[in-house]
């Protein structure tokens, strides 16, 4: 396979490798995200894709040597990727194995193949993954609907919407549907949780907190043994499982996914700031229950901003591309803001385009992976999106917001990073 030259790699390496891996690959650190939008990082890196595509062409194109790194340009490879998993690109990459047992070492991500033929049918059962409106919908509602009640009394107060704010909401919300009522103020669990990701972001590199760890993990079995009625964890207690499941492993990996919809929340709703996007989202409400417009405004925010910028995947056995042979043990990296914010094959690579995601999309179309695509895309995919559309549609239920902060204005492309740690809306 085609291998970098070292210059090449080195700016390979600073330019999209390193600043995706010092933001933080399993939390955010806002201090880096501060940094990224400053400086605008991604669209940097964006920009260095395509000049890699321009000198190597279609590739792929190996970093380095030794530890085998392949950077996928074209979208084609992207599909034969995603849709070849879990056999021969596997998404038990090395860095994830490593990473995601700080807190989840029993979860399907990190899985050998014969796990996965249980765990992953498990999560797909208990998430409803092709259903876009799930069962506890109902349940979802009441709970939406009594926190953003509660969110909305302190911006009347306050006169603005702070991140600060909304993410101790969206919390209250996220405890309370995965893991029940009583969890609702028990911010005990998700700091814990908040801490071993601290931890994961360093992969191998970070000695694993066993103690912290076990107590997360049989708070989490609590509240599943409690199966409080209406939540994800009453759900995940009833539906039969293989010895090999690990049921009360798989909920950690739901709190992840929730953590991401957060930010690709409050982006969206800077996203409504734009002309006739709030209007037509309360016009919607009134015709369609599952909130497709707003589902679409989401999806808009996480390809815009992808909250999973690299997606990895470890081969299996030799694959064969057009720049050479690639061994097993390989590491694949899909840079998912090179193909959703590519101006020269993207025309609405830099807009706010919600028709992209109204209509259905194939394996023809250019790759747009906010939640990984194939076999492996992420199961909580629809529970995550259909939370997200209600808190944006209860929010916009009350008041118009206007972003104060960020650089999200009519007239102009959007910018190619937005801190959503930075966000604060002024009402009206």
């Amino acid at each position: 396979m085609t291998t970098m030259t070292p210059p090449d790699a080195a700016r390979a390496l600073t330019r999209v490798l390193v600043p995706m891996a010092a933001g933080g690959a399993i939390i955010r650190r806002p201090r880096m995200m501060r940094l990224a939008e400053r400086l605008d990082l991604d669209s940097r890196a964006v920009r260095e894709m395509q000049r890699l595509r321009a000198r190597y062409g279609p590739g792929p194109v190996q970093v380095t040597p030794g530890r085998r790194v392949a950077l996928l340009l074209d979208p084609s490879d992207v599909h034969r990727v995603l849709n070849g998993s879990p056999e021969p690109f596997a998404p038990s990459s090395r860095e994830k194995r490593g990473a995601l047992g700080h807190f989840q070492p029993g979860g399907v991500l990190v899985s050998s193949p014969e796990q996965r033929r249980h765990r992953r049918p498990y999560n797909e059962e208990v998430l409803q993954a092709g259903r876009p409106v799930h069962d506890h919908s109902e349940q979802m509602t009441a709970v939406i609907d009594e926190e953003t009640a509660a969110l909305l009394g302190q911006v009347r107060f306050t006169g603005e919407l702070t991140w600060d704010a909304f993410a101790i909401a969206w919390w209250r919300i996220v405890r309370r549907i995965v893991l029940g009522d009583s969890a609702r103020d028990d911010e005990q669990v998700t700091d814990d949780l908040q801490r071993l990701r601290k931890d994961a972001n360093w992969s191998y590199l970070k000695p694993r907190r066993t103690g912290r760890r076990q107590r997360f993990l049989a708070q989490v079995q609590h509240y599943m043994d409690r199966a409080e009625p209406g939540s994800l964890a009453a759900l995940a207690a009833s539906t039969p499982a293989h010895p090999q499941t690990e049921p009360h492993q798989q909920l950690p990996q739901w709190l992840f996914a929730f953590d991401a919809g957060a930010w690709s929340t409050i982006r969206a709703l800077a996203l409504t700031a734009l002309p006739g996007v709030a209007e037509q989202a309360r016009a919607e409400r009134r015709r369609s229950p599952d909130l497709p417009f707003l589902r679409a405004c989401v999806l808009e925010s996480l390809r815009l901003w992808p909250t999973t910028p690299m997606i990895l995947r470890d081969t299996t056995e030799e694959t064969t591309w057009a720049s050479g042979d690639l061994s097993a043990g390989a590491s694949v990296v899909i840079f998912a803001p090179y193909f959703h914010r590519d101006d020269q094959s993207v025309p609405e690579a830099h807009h706010f385009a919600p028709e992209l995601w109204l209509r259905e999309r194939t394996d023809r179309d250019w790759p747009l992976v906010p939640f990984s695509g194939g076999p492996a895309m992420c199961p909580g995919r629809n529970v995550v999106l259909l939370v997200a559309s209600m808190v944006l549609d209860r929010l916009l239920a009350a008041y118009d917001y206007r972003p104060v902060t960020g650089a999200v204005r009519p007239g102009r492309p959007l910018p190619g990073s937005l801190n959503p740690f930075g966000l604060r809306f002024a009402i009206s």
